[in-house]
């Protein structure tokens, strides 16, 4: 069973940024694929964006491109989302995923491996 625990949510003012951090407990093919979804009140999860760790491809949910960067130093290191510009729409739980295979990254039940998540608060 993977683990993953993510950190670095916060409060923060609009325009402000914030880098989360996901670490793992394997780094091998059930983590192939590593994702962030978020969560906030009253919404259905979304996909945020995510990274084959394999081949360093990353995918970006429209609401985020060019603001938020998914990264990965090396495929047995922690996965960090780096959020710029932020806006009090980006306030939600954000959660670590990791699968083996994900055909449609974005879709929540593609993903069996989940963090308990941290809390992005952002305030205009």
């Amino acid at each position: 069973q993977v683990q993953l625990v993510e950190s670095g949510g916060d409060s923060v003012q609009a325009g402000g940024s914030l880098k989360l951090s996901c670490a793992a407990s394997e780094y091998t093919f059930r983590t192939k694929y590593m994702g962030w979804f978020r969560q906030a009140p009253g919404k259905e999860r979304e996909g945020v964006a995510a990274i084959i760790t394999s081949d360093g491809r990353t995918y970006y949910a429209d609401s985020v491109k060019g603001r938020f960067t998914i990264s990965q130093d090396n495929a047995k290191s922690p996965v960090y989302l780096q959020m710029n510009s932020l806006k009090p729409e980006d306030t939600a739980m954000y959660y670590c995923a990791a699968t083996v295979y994900a055909a449609d990254w974005s879709r929540r039940g593609g993903w069996p491996y989940w963090g308990l998540g941290t809390q992005v608060t952002v305030s205009s």
